[in-house]
């Protein structure tokens, strides 16, 4: 493997408008190549709006999504590949030959698509069915995967991903600032996002605290720490249909460390340099090699019934 650059990408993502999305996903990807990063990453359903699907009806959802590989949102992301000289990450909903709908995020390069993940534990719409595949791919030399959002909270498949040959995990969110049992959490009044540039303390105050980026910060360096994987995180900032969303998109290192983050309050580009040296000079490269399988292979395989809680949705979606 040789030494690489990285770009994750926020930003402001408009429901349904998947032209404007797809100009701004152009305009970062030719930045991130004029900084000479190989790959770019943006945030889950970047291209079609998230948080949206929540309101709309299982034919609007349908009329949203596209086929995969060769929808049209597609067949354009392929172009600003081309064109900007750079592999991108991006994500939409995508629906199959059956009608069946997916929460997808795909690689593409200037030849075409490279790799498909469904999201595994999808929840913002009940019309949305479930992955049931892990996925691997090699980009630039390196061996990559793919959870989306809520995948990783499930640490199972992030052990899974890196077991399977992923040294970088790609991670794609619309997460924080949403209301849980955790101390702390909630929504953030879209009011201070409004007068961001007036007051932009209170809205920092807001987006680095327990609501946001101090929430992040108490799992996510740990997936990456563990797994001795690099963790490229992405997040959409500003209004995500009625949400609030705070960005902090940064790529962490094997050793579970921030080397890069966006940090303005707007879209944003965050570049980082990926070296092979780290995956086996971080703790969690020796941590694996001395698993001990046999003690544990039956305890981590038994059956039960999924169930997650979503607190924020209503009853009928989560």
């Amino acid at each position: 493997m040789k030494t690489i650059k990285i770009s994750t990408v926020q930003f402001e993502h408009k429901s349904r408008d998947k032209i404007y999305n797809l100009s701004v996903i152009d305009q970062m990807s030719r930045k991130a190549s004029q900084e000479g990063a190989d790959i770019v990453a943006f945030h889950e359903c970047c291209i079609s709006g998230y948080t949206v699907a929540q309101s709309l009806s299982e034919s609007e959802m349908l009329d949203l999504a596209e086929p995969v590989p060769n929808g049209e949102s597609i067949r354009k992301l392929i172009e600003i590949a081309d064109k900007n000289s750079i592999a991108i990450l991006a994500g939409l909903f995508e629906k199959d030959l059956n009608g069946k709908l997916y929460n997808t995020y795909l690689c593409v390069t200037r030849n075409g698509v490279v790799a498909s993940y469904r999201k595994m534990h999808p929840f913002i719409s009940k019309y949305i069915s479930s992955g049931n595949q892990y996925v691997t791919f090699e980009l630039n030399g390196w061996s990559c995967g793919i959870l989306i959002c809520y995948d990783n909270n499930i640490i199972e498949n992030v052990r899974a991903t890196n077991l399977l040959g992923a040294d970088i995990i790609f991670m794609p969110h619309v997460t924080m600032c949403t209301p849980s049992t955790r101390p702390g959490a909630g929504f953030v009044d879209p009011n201070l996002w409004e007068k961001r540039h007036e007051d932009p303390t209170s809205l920092r105050i807001e987006f680095d605290g327990l609501k946001g980026r101090q929430w992040l910060l108490k799992w996510l360096p740990s997936r990456a720490y563990d797994n001795a994987a690099y963790v490229i995180f992405s997040n959409p900032i500003g209004m995500d249909y009625n949400q609030l969303k705070n960005g902090c998109s940064m790529i962490l290192d094997p050793f579970g460390d921030i080397i890069a983050e966006c940090r303005n309050l707007g879209d944003d580009l965050a570049t980082a340099t990926i070296t092979p040296k780290k995956l086996t000079d971080a703790g969690g490269y020796r941590y694996k090699k001395a698993r001990r399988p046999d003690l544990y292979r039956t305890v981590l395989g038994q059956d039960h019934k999924p169930k997650q809680h979503i607190s924020w949705l209503n009853s009928e979606n989560a």
